[in-house]
């Protein structure tokens, strides 16, 4: 089981806490929508379509593919699957007691990188300060799952919006291995120091 972090349930509530992007979420259920669409679908204008679109990106709840000058947009339904299994939990439910005790068994570098939402306010410059960053984020991927470069991107954009970097050096301490495509975790005992 995976422990979902409060400030990341928090971010999925929120997201979900709007009626515009409930009926966002519904449409994208159905397929994908390009943002003009969805504008037109639900008599919104394109900015506030946005909007709605970027925070349900940030919550991983929807991804977002581009052709050309066109932006789709699809439901990620592994996310909404896992966030409402995990709150459905004794065990997931019983961690919220803690309130902030989540942050205060984190590495004090990592602590220092987090706002209170649970997202990296910079890409650490040293390696010293590097490398407890990524082994927090590196945690938050399921050992022996595999996931498509989309997930990975999603993943880390939840906690950072830099994901190229992230993912590049993940995969250079070896805590992410690649292949055709496909991302997995490696083990602890095979990260590079």
């Amino acid at each position: 089981m995976v422990v979902e972090e409060p400030a990341l349930v928090l971010q999925f509530v929120k997201a979900l806490a709007h009626e515009s992007r409930l009926r966002l979420l519904g449409l994208l259920a159905a397929r994908e929508h390009s943002v003009q669409q969805l504008a037109a679908l639900l008599s919104l204008k394109e900015p506030t379509v946005s909007h709605h679109l970027s925070l349900l990106r940030e919550a991983g709840l929807v991804r977002m593919r581009q052709d050309g000058n066109t932006h789709w947009y699809n439901l990620e339904l592994r996310t909404v699957s896992r966030l409402g299994r995990t709150l459905g939990m004794r065990e997931q439910l019983e961690t919220f007691a803690s309130g902030q005790a989540n942050l205060a068994g984190l590495d004090r570098t990592v602590r220092n990188y987090l706002t209170a939402e649970g997202r990296l306010k910079a890409f650490p410059a040293t390696r010293k300060k590097r490398r407890p960053i990524l082994v927090w984020l590196v945690r938050q991927f399921e050992d022996g799952r595999r996931y498509s470069e989309a997930e990975v991107n999603a993943l880390i954009e939840r906690r950072h919006h830099d994901r190229e970097t992230f993912r590049r050096e993940l995969v250079g301490y070896r805590m992410l291995a690649r292949e055709s495509g496909v991302y997995w975790r490696m083990p602890e005992a095979d990260w590079a120091p």
